[in-house]
């Protein structure tokens, strides 16, 4: 971590496989950001929970994203990546955040009803609690700056009127974070429904490409991707959506524009348009999974990393609680 770089916290669940989407709009993002910024990145197995979980596959999947983030060109030379449970503050400065944290609030987030709705036999408090936690995240690191989409806007407004409402309530303690929007190279859709952005959690995973899909998988998922009757590869996201993500995704995975890529396929049919697609998102993502792969059999050097990005974490993170707890009238020894 440099002295005189402001700090940036941010954090993926180790649930689901991560797709296309994801690496484009949140992976790659870090990997240029870590140059910038001093970067808390951790895998966030403590939000994960508020769904149930197995637990040998929570655990083989935190330690699987570990290696994908390395594989993907996150530095532990560079950034603290660390597993969320193994640093105790997050669960403590949460316990704090509650107490200046409105039940009004937590009823009207957005995420919350949308899952008690798809898990209505387990809607528990972890479930409204969720952005609590996540302002504990944020706020543990001093982080001024944290990398959110669109639909993450709504946790990063709470985090800000908690800090401000604690640093109100006392005195200046926490830094208030400010949201910095991603922009993926291209708006990655469902390949079965390309109104629906590409998700992890979608119902039907043949819309989705993971970056774990092996070539064949590709292939076959591309092949299946919805386009139209008419047969003209042009963009045209309104009128013909199916083309235009295909071009899209295309597009920044060959480094060519989409001008360029309307030209390529001038007269071509469907069937190779989407052969190349497939091919092109398999040739990039093939070394990401080689080295994936190469690194999950040397389970010590992933501990390392980990306890290395851990330690570093928890220095900063226990810096900030115990001034908190002294701001609060906790008693310590």
């Amino acid at each position: 971590m440099k002295d005189g770089n402001k700090n940036l916290y941010s954090a993926v669940q180790p649930t689901n496989n991560l797709t296309i989407g994801n690496y484009l709009g949140a992976i790659k993002n870090w990997v240029r950001l870590q140059n910038d910024y001093n970067c808390y990145y951790a895998i966030a197995n403590m939000h994960a929970i508020t769904v149930r979980q197995d637990p040998a596959e929570l655990r083989r999947r935190t330690l699987s994203l570990a290696a994908l983030f390395i594989a993907c060109g996150i530095d532990p030379e560079k950034s603290a990546l660390y597993v969320q449970s193994t640093v105790p503050a997050h669960a403590e400065l949460c316990w704090v955040l509650n107490t200046f944290t409105y039940v009004g609030e937590m009823g009207r987030m957005t995420q919350f009803k949308d899952k008690s709705q798809k898990h209505a036999d387990n809607i528990n408090m972890g479930l409204m609690d969720y952005p609590v936690l996540m302002a504990a995240d944020i706020l543990l690191y001093q982080a001024a700056v944290v990398p959110i989409g669109k639909d993450q806007t709504q946790h990063l407004e709470i985090a800000r009127d908690i800090a401000q409402r604690f640093n109100n309530a006392y005195t200046p303690t926490f830094t208030v974070p400010e949201g910095v929007y991603l922009k993926a190279a291209a708006n990655i859709c469902d390949l079965l429904n390309p109104d629906k952005k590409m998700s992890k959690s979608a119902e039907n995973i043949n819309g989705s490409i993971f970056l774990t899909d092996d070539r064949d998988t590709v292939i076959r998922k591309f092949k299946r991707a919805v386009t139209d009757s008419d047969g003209q590869i042009i963009y045209d996201p309104e009128k013909k959506p199916g083309v235009s993500n295909l071009l899209s995704i295309y597009s920044v995975f060959s480094d060519k524009s989409i001008d360029y890529a309307v030209k390529e396929f001038s007269g071509r049919g469907y069937g190779d348009f989407k052969l190349a697609v497939a091919e092109t998102v398999a040739d990039k993502l093939a070394p990401i999974q080689a080295e994936q792969e190469k690194l999950l059999k040397d389970k010590e050097y992933l501990d390392g990393v980990l306890k290395k990005g851990r330690d570093i974490a928890a220095y900063t993170a226990n810096k900030t609680l115990n001034k908190v707890y002294k701001k609060i009238g906790f008693y310590q020894i």
